[in-house]
């Protein structure tokens, strides 16, 4: 998140949840080197399924409510939904207390790493960043969210 402003959106805190969310959800080496291996500082998938729809309630009401505060326009938004239908869709079958290999190890897990995917990326082309550089920590995602 380092080519344009993060405060340029009017909330920009909340979007920064929901790329780190989805930038975690979308990237399956990320998942199997740093989830699947327990090393600490980015919570599991049910931590990012939060940060992705605690604050926006992406789980009730559509990301296009949001154009405009969260999301630059309506494309981000669309693919945000299709992300969350997916993910949750899951979450609500394995249960939000499943363990990791619950979540990557169900059949439409790879379905809805691609929906992440697609999204995570609209979203960092937007910020004018590399869709591509690893996942941040919670930390530097809570020092990110403070500054500015």
């Amino acid at each position: 998140m380092g080519g344009m402003p993060l405060n340029d959106m009017p909330w920009w805190r909340w979007r920064s949840n929901v790329r780190s969310a989805l930038h975690m959800l979308s990237d399956p080496v990320f998942q199997q080197n740093v989830w699947l291996a327990g090393v600490e500082g980015y919570g599991d998938v049910t931590d990012a399924v939060y940060r992705l729809v605690e604050d926006t309630w992406l789980d009730n009401w559509s990301a296009e409510k949001y154009v405009g505060t969260i999301f630059r326009d309506s494309q981000e938004a669309a693919l945000v939904d299709t992300a969350v239908l997916r993910v949750l869709r899951i979450m609500h079958q394995v249960g939000p207390d499943a363990l990791v290999s619950a979540y990557v190890d169900h059949e439409a897990w790879p379905e809805a790493v691609r929906a992440a995917r697609d999204a995570h990326v609209r979203m960092a082309a937007s910020d004018g960043d590399d869709a591509d550089a690893p996942p941040r920590t919670l930390e530097v995602l809570r020092i990110m969210t403070r500054a500015a």
